[in-house]
């Protein structure tokens, strides 16, 4: 079935009719009251991803807000994108659980209502973090098996090939056993997202020898290297963009500091680069030949060109955006979530995280049966 075209004001209501479940694949809900500049860079964001990729979107917000920007569209670009109306906002500054719990008719809520009821096949907010997160969870719920949810961060490196970072802010504390379920969602992640059959997985630490690190990184180890992964031992912060690990876990308090750095590393190393260039270049060749090295330079550090972090483990999927992002990030955003479905990424973890446990009782059941054989 062909996916619906939009009311002649391309404006439904919460309780109208939107695309039916046989189109939810190519849907994709964004929370159009998120980012810092909202609802523009929501708008403008989906308009390039319906641009580029042929995307059907569904902007969640105040259609009083969305609704100008959306009128400004070329017409072939506003017949796949609809409006759904929600009254509620939640705020950057607001708390995460409490704002979840009593604006249930926010633009999150609803839109993470769509994904649930197969109307969507993923959601894109760059709003609160901690409120997509506890709005996922309630929601949508976790994958069986799943302890608890990740946020994967995709960074650059030198080798040209992208590496995952997680958890990423999502879980502060953290046991052993949740950063090897992190290691298995997020190799699974990397295997269905960039085509990797055996991605190298490192666990961040102070120090490349096992005995390094506190409690939490030397159980961890413990329990990686027991998995069937292709397992590289510790890796120290480095590591993060010299491309010796594709996939790298840590807790979320440990992944939210270098997230935060990173990105504070990369506006500044621009800048630098920027200001060097201006006051040295000489000549119009040079001129131009620089501009275009530094534009190369840019586009392989821009965080928006990787659209957002996946929140692995939870029923369906959820990208969340930086709340600074641009309409490039959000496009981008829409790319991944669209990809995640159509690659059956929560399938392919449930799956692996069922073989995971059928392998650890195994193991524990062997280990009892020695300590306590049978006469």
């Amino acid at each position: 079935m062909a996916v619906r075209q939009p009311k002649s004001d391309g404006i439904v209501s919460a309780a109208a009719s939107i695309p039916p479940a046989d189109a939810a694949a190519l849907t994709i809900a964004v929370d159009a009251m998120g980012s810092d500049a909202a609802p523009t860079p929501e708008v403008q964001g989906a308009a390039l991803a319906a641009r580029a990729y042929g995307a059907h979107v569904i902007l969640v917000g105040q259609q009083s807000r969305i609704r100008p920007l959306w009128s400004a569209l070329p017409e072939d670009l506003r017949s796949r994108i609809e409006i759904l109306h929600a009254e509620q906002a939640i705020g950057m500054e607001e708390k995460a659980v409490h704002a979840v719990r009593t604006k249930r008719e926010s633009s999150l809520h609803v839109a993470c209502r769509l994904v649930r009821e197969g109307r969507a096949a993923g959601l894109v907010s760059a709003g609160n973090t901690g409120a997509v997160m506890a709005c996922a969870k309630m929601i949508l719920g976790s994958l069986p098996g799943v302890q608890r949810p990740a946020l994967a961060a995709v960074f650059p490196t030198a080798t040209g090939r992208a590496s995952v970072l997680l958890d990423v802010g999502a879980n502060v504390d953290c046991r052993p056993d949740h950063l090897a379920q992190f290691a298995v969602m997020g190799e699974i992640y990397y295997r269905v997202i960039f085509g990797a059959d055996r991605p190298r997985v490192g666990l961040l630490s102070i120090g490349e020898e096992e005995t390094k690190g506190n409690e939490l990184t030397r159980e961890s180890f413990a329990l990686l290297r027991k998995l069937p992964l292709e397992f590289c031992g510790n890796v120290e912060g480095r590591d993060l963009y010299n491309g010796k690990s594709d996939v790298i876990v840590c807790d979320g308090f440990v992944g939210n500091v270098a997230l935060k750095i990173s990105e504070g590393l990369v506006e500044t190393v621009r800048k630098l680069l920027r200001e060097s260039l201006a006051s040295t270049l000489a000549g119009k060749v040079g001129y131009v030949l620089s501009r275009q090295a530094y534009a190369m330079f840019r586009q392989r550090l821009d965080y928006s060109e990787y659209g957002g972090a996946p929140l692995l483990g939870v029923r369906g999927v959820v990208i969340i955006s930086h709340g600074s992002s641009n309409p490039n990030a959000i496009k981008n955003a829409i790319r991944v979530a669209r990809e995640s479905h159509q690659r059956r990424v929560n399938a392919a973890i449930e799956a692996q995280l069922a073989r995971a446990g059928d392998t650890a009782s195994r193991s524990e059941a062997g280990r009892m049966e020695t300590a306590h054989p049978l006469n």
